[in-house]
């Protein structure tokens, strides 16, 4: 008979890769940060000797170019580091025999999940006694008809427990007579294979009596940095962020003329909400804000230079880096950097890595106006 206290379901928490680890579906995605480059006002170019991390250009009016990126590395296999003791013998809530395995995909995308699961069910099958305190023999029969358990893939885990946003959900099982056949765990869909194999060790881990405190906690821990599958780069998109319309915050305090530069900040916004010569969406619109933490795009004027000698302005991306390539997948802030510009030249400088922040990163790629200007031409009225 079984017993009438219910199984617990328990949950691993969805924790998104980038340079820090932001949760899914947060407003706020921090990431890795991307290049900057160095635009001097002689017209020559010099190439700096980069950094691992960070590469950096710069020419004539000085664009200055640097890239810095950072982020979780993705293992294929979880670690298996012993705890102090191994685990108590126990009975196995399973029993004796094979826990049959199917496997459902119930998501939105076509993809053969059977692989992670068949890597999941073998890293218990190794690692049960020393954890669990028994062995375990699992079968993976994706169609059994009348299976132990099933492993379901959603596009969204419901409501587990307390948890809401979770990349997993599984029954807590820690004796035989909480087991109802078929149990059910469910693992969010879109994650990396490696990042899906951790889901599934993960709550196999609690269908065994592990809970979130347990060893091994690189497994059973309650949050892990996770990745999805490969998603397009901020370069490689036509659009680089997630919609059209931008606050923009100037930081004047370092500017020689604060009236002289908002206007020539104006003059660049005002370019591109017309279309840009046909180079941008026609949709773009450009709003001052007051702060920078509420701004999509800072332009702010520095007294010490970021941008490497020579530079006259440099720039900054920041995003998310879900998928863990080191790249950004979006732009979520644009950061413009002014160094001892004179003010005329102030709405070029912005103009132009606007063009870079807006998808076109070759110059040959970008309104004509800043393909091939040179000092005077960055003076005057490029807009018009």
């Amino acid at each position: 008979m079984r017993s009438s206290a219910l199984p617990t379901a328990f949950a691993l928490l969805l924790v998104l890769s980038g340079c820090v680890a932001p949760s899914l579906g947060g407003t706020n995605l921090p990431g890795v940060t991307d290049a900057a480059d160095t635009i001097a006002d002689d017209g020559n170019t010099s190439t700096a000797t980069p950094s691992p991390t960070t590469t950096s250009h710069s020419n004539s009016d000085s664009h200055s170019h640097s890239h810095t990126s950072s982020s979780s590395t993705d293992t294929a296999e979880a670690s298996t580091a012993a705890p102090p003791d191994p685990a108590p013998a126990r009975d196995n809530p399973w029993g004796t025999e094979p826990v049959v395995v199917a496997v459902e995909n119930r998501g939105s995308e076509t993809r053969n999940y059977v692989p992670q699961v068949e890597a999941a069910t073998a890293y218990w099958e190794e690692h049960a006694r020393r954890y669990a305190g028994f062995d375990v023999e699992y079968v993976v029969r994706p169609d059994a008809p009348n299976p132990d358990l099933v492993v379901r893939f959603v596009d969204e885990v419901p409501s587990c427990g307390e948890v809401t946003d979770a990349a997993g959900c599984a029954p807590f099982i820690q004796r035989a007579g909480q087991v109802d056949r078929p149990e059910r765990v469910l693992v969010r869909t879109g994650l990396s294979a490696s990042s899906t194999t951790l889901v599934l060790q993960h709550e196999l881990g609690h269908t065994l009596g592990l809970g979130h405190d347990d060893a091994p906690t690189d497994v059973m821990k309650a949050k892990s940095v996770l990745y999805t599958q490969p998603r397009p780069d901020a370069t490689d998109r036509a659009f680089p962020w997630g919609d059209t319309e931008f606050g923009v915050y100037v930081d004047d305090e370092n500017a020689a003329d604060p009236e002289g530069v908002r206007e020539q900040v104006r003059h660049a916004l005002s370019y591109y909400e017309r279309g840009a010569n046909g180079s941008a969406p026609s949709n773009l619109s450009f709003t001052f804000v007051d702060s920078p933490e509420a701004a999509d795009v800072v332009v702010e004027f520095a007294e010490d230079s970021p941008c490497g000698e020579g530079s006259g302005s440099c720039f900054t991306t920041v995003g998310p880096d879900p998928d863990g390539d080191d790249a950004i997948e979006t732009y979520t802030r644009l950061t413009v950097v002014l160094v001892d510009l004179d003010t005329e030249a102030v709405g070029w400088h912005v103009g132009n890595w606007l063009a870079y922040g807006l998808g076109m990163e070759a110059p040959e790629e970008r309104p004509p106006p800043f393909r091939d200007a040179g000092y005077r031409e960055r003076r005057g009225a490029w807009w018009t």
